[in-house]
């Protein structure tokens, strides 16, 4: 029952003092009290009745209310029967901690209420119960086998008037009864469920998001056949699936709570047969992988990867483009490396890429059909077909008409870094807490088996300028091979302090004492390729007033700003800095 009900029955003479915004808690029980310190035979839930003889200063007040509320009691119900008016004090304190306070008439017997609520909570406990076994009679019989984890779903939705979906590690929706859930919410819901989980809580864990409560259930299967559970919470953390249920599952009875053990362990063992399903997929490009790598024949890869594209592209009948994408899990953890060093990185890669890979606008399990990934060592690689061009036959009698590609209408086909991450960055991040660090690198797409070696080369050099970023979830492109960008993060901090220094120091040291905006100055002036009157224009300086500057920043560093070399020096410094 809820404190709400207890107003609505005029029988029980109670008045509310404060908390009218947590009237929805749960009753469990009653218990009456005048000790001091009650907590040892408090649970949780509970409607506590005082008569307030534990009092005797206003001091009493806030310890007492403290521990009610660290017990995790429902409301507090005080008689007006020893003190006559209940303290101010006391109110204070209820206020302070959350906890509706009620007034018991002096007409009131505690007994009354007592009885009353023994009775509603029992009733409704038993009736609760019988439903539930029922239900989960139902639900076993019914399991995801006959039609994927949305039958059980939607027995949740319309026995229990549950809404509940089924999300990936990064919010990704995989199955769900009704509307859809929108992507920043499963995004935010998977973060909330991803930071429980490496902080080592159990679950059910709450979540409040956007003013609406979930509750998220992991989804594990620890049954008869199940993989053994992980060493460690970070080997498995970021593959999970989680179970999230749009309602407070903290008041719920242990039979409902089971009922939904039971549903997450029905849709962990449908997780388990479709991740069988990816086996061959990652035989395909461990195959193709162990190939390049050997530096085989390009026939011979031409020869695996026309298997491959079958399997990864049905019914195209198209010869594809591959792209290749290295991805590399690592984690820090400075008063336990040894243990951070016995984590198997290269499987927790592999399941994280298979699923960032997947369009996140794209639901259901079976979405990532199309990835074929591997890992070696402590990196995931991923084989990535990217259909062609295609020309459709034309119809007797008409022209032929071109149908392009989708992602080639952009003027570059394919995956691109940034966008892979764009959407699970802040989940991930959340697993990753404060010792784990993902990188990716994203190669250009090949049109053939020769061009794959390169590829993956290109790949891995892309993921390592991401790892020499800040951040726990970084990337990089190949078009970032091809510039400046990739040479500057693997510069020692030493030498990089020391070169902008001699370079930029002179000129800041001007700038504290006269405030004359020399570095301001001479970054226009290089954006500005060196143009007196566009840089004059951008800074809204006269032309001579700019002269004037320049000349001081040559001055001061003993460099020449019309030679190339000079210009290029201050552009690296300040890139640098």
């Amino acid at each position: 029952m809820r404190l709400r009900a207890l107003l609505e029955t005029d029988a029980l003479g109670l008045r509310l003092l404060g908390g009218d915004d947590e009237l929805d808690r749960t009753v469990r029980g009653v218990m009456t009290t005048d000790l001091r310190d009650p907590s040892r035979y408090l649970s949780g839930g509970e409607l506590v009745l005082t008569g307030l003889a534990w009092r005797r200063d206003a001091a009493d007040s806030e310890p007492f209310v403290r521990i009610l509320a660290g017990a995790g009691v429902a409301g507090l119900a005080a008689g007006e029967a020893e003190l006559g008016d209940i303290p101010a004090d006391l109110v204070e304190a209820c206020l302070h901690h959350r906890l509706p306070l009620f007034v018991v008439h002096e007409t009131v017997a505690f007994a009354t209420i007592t009885e009353y609520v023994v009775r509603q909570v029992s009733g409704e406990r038993a009736g609760d119960l019988a439903a539930v076994v029922d239900r989960h009679r139902r639900l076993m019989t019914s399991g995801p086998a006959g039609g994927g984890p949305e039958v059980v779903l939607d027995l949740l939705t319309s026995d229990l008037d549950l809404r509940a979906w089924v999300l990936s590690p990064t919010g990704r929706q995989i199955a769900g009864a009704g509307a859809p859930l929108p992507g920043p919410l499963g995004a935010a819901l998977a973060g909330h469920h991803l930071a429980a989980t490496r902080t080592g809580r159990r679950g059910p864990h709450r979540a409040a998001v956007a003013g609406t409560t979930y509750s998220l259930f992991p989804i594990r299967n620890t049954g008869r056949g199940a993989v053994p559970a992980a060493r460690d919470v970070r080997e498995s953390v970021l593959s999970d699936w989680l179970l999230a249920v749009e309602a407070d599952a903290s008041d719920w009875p242990a039979a409902r709570l089971d009922l939904l053990q039971g549903v997450t362990q029905l849709i962990a063992v449908e997780r388990d047969r479709r991740d069988a399903a990816r086996t061959v997929r990652r035989r395909l490009a461990q195959e193709v992988l162990e190939l390049v790598q050997a530096g085989a024949a390009p026939a011979e890869i031409a020869a695996r990867l026309r298997v491959a594209a079958p399997v990864l592209l049905p019914g195209l009948g198209v010869a594809p483009q591959w792209q290749v994408v290295v991805a590399r899990v690592d984690w820090t953890a400075p008063d336990q490396a040894a243990a951070a060093g016995e984590i198997a990185s290269g499987p927790v890669a592999q399941a994280l890429l298979e699923e960032i890979l997947v369009d996140p606008a794209v639901s259901g399990p079976d979405s990532a059909d199309r990835i074929a990934v591997a890992h070696t060592g402590d990196e995931a690689i991923a084989l990535v077909p990217l259909p062609a061009l295609i020309t459709a036959p034309a119809e007797s009698g008409e022209g032929a008409e071109g149908v392009e590609d989708a992602d080639a209408l952009d003027g570059e086909p394919g995956l691109h870094a940034d966008a892979l991450l764009a959407s699970v960055r802040e989940p991930l991040s959340a697993g990753l807490a404060e010792d784990g660090r993902l990188t990716l690198g994203v190669s250009a797409a090949v049109h053939s088996a020769e061009g794959l070696r390169g590829a993956l080369e290109e790949a891995r050099h892309a993921r390592r300028v991401a790892a020499a970023r800040p951040g726990r979830v970084c990337a990089a492109g190949h078009h970032e091979l091809a510039s400046h960008v990739l040479l500057l993060p693997f510069v020692p901090d030493d030498v990089r302090r020391a070169f902008t220094a001699r370079l930029l120091d002179p000129l800041r040291d001007y700038d504290r004492r006269h405030r004359a905006e020399l570095i301001e100055t001479l970054e226009a002036f290089l954006d500005c390729d060196g143009s007196w009157t566009r840089c004059a224009a951008r800074l809204h300086l006269h032309v001579n007033t700019l002269r004037y500057r320049v000349g001081r920043i040559e001055q001061l560093t003993g460099r020449d700003l019309s030679r190339l070399e000079d210009k290029l020096d201050f552009f690296l410094a300040l890139r640098m800095s």
